[in-house]
């Protein structure tokens, strides 16, 4: 296991990927599933994430850097879809002092009205 991981059966986001937990999802592929943030942060936060479980992105580059790009490019297209053309921001915290509090790799798109530095 990675630092900070927990079992698969015990994630959130596994759970909500195997429909175990409900969701508003965004977009979904064979490797990545994206979905409103429940405690949005702005008009438009989505979380996207790989099905593969990996604690964090750093480990996800790791095992994939092919995943990793699949993670990447979904956020690009949905801001596209959100409108979000003024701009918008990606989020990633990695490891509790920085914030994370689901250890599965995860990127936060956030955006729809202007954000503070």
């Amino acid at each position: 296991m990675v630092a900070n991981d927990v079992p698969t059966g015990d994630c959130l986001f596994c759970r909500i990927i195997d429909g175990e937990i409900p969701a508003t999802k965004v977009a979904e592929n064979g490797q990545v599933l994206a979905f409103r943030d429940i405690n949005p942060k702005a008009p438009t936060h989505v979380l996207v994430i790989p099905k593969r479980h990996v604690a964090n992105v750093v480990g996800l580059a790791a095992v994939s850097a092919t995943e990793l790009q699949a993670v990447f490019a979904m956020a690009g297209r949905i801001a596209i879809e959100e409108g979000l053309d003024a701009g918008y921001r990606l989020v990633v915290n990695t490891g509790a002092v920085a914030g994370q509090t689901v250890f599965h790799a995860h990127l936060h798109l956030i955006g729809g009205r202007e954000l503070p530095e």
